[in-house]
């Protein structure tokens, strides 16, 4: 368990927070709860409903669908952030990886921190357009590998 101080601190490093005034982190830190999953615990599964952020506080999970990989995060990452905005279910799965600490951000909790501070939404937006720039440039990264292994095997013929 985290005390009200190491819990600020942390909160105050996690990107989607970090321009934000210490009188309201520390507000927000208050309502997180803190929760603990064994290794090899599945947080949340690809197509359930889901309304909470989860921000790794120890520990390593994996996002995947089904046995494909998506990412690795680790401490200081947030993840479920999506389906807290547009109601849909949840995109992929999480699974730790080895003893996790999260601090989950329910629905409720971060809408009425953004009606409070709505630059929280803005660092959220930030996040969201970096993952889906990741995605695209891993993307078009294997789209070219076939490309090429494409040609290669074109030459060959």
């Amino acid at each position: 368990m985290l005390t009200s101080v190491e819990r600020l601190l942390f909160i105050r490093a996690v990107p989607i927070f970090r321009e934000l005034r210490d009188d309201f982190l520390v507000r927000l830190a208050s309502v997180m709860e803190e929760l603990s999953f064994p290794t090899n615990h599945t947080i949340f599964t690809a197509g359930k409903e889901g309304r909470s952020l989860y921000i790794v506080v120890s520990g390593r999970v994996r996002v995947h669908l089904e046995s494909r990989d998506l990412a690795n995060l680790e401490q200081g990452a947030c993840f479920g952030e999506m389906s807290l905005f547009d109601a849909e279910p949840r995109s992929a799965s999480v699974t730790t990886l080895e003893n996790c600490e999260c601090l989950m951000l329910t629905q409720i909790q971060l809408y009425d921190a953004i009606d409070e501070t709505p630059e929280i939404a803005i660092n959220i937006i930030r996040l969201l357009s970096r993952r889906i720039r990741e995605l695209n440039q891993k993307l078009h990264a294997r789209e070219s590998s076939i490309s090429s292994d494409n040609s290669r095997i074109l030459e060959l013929r």
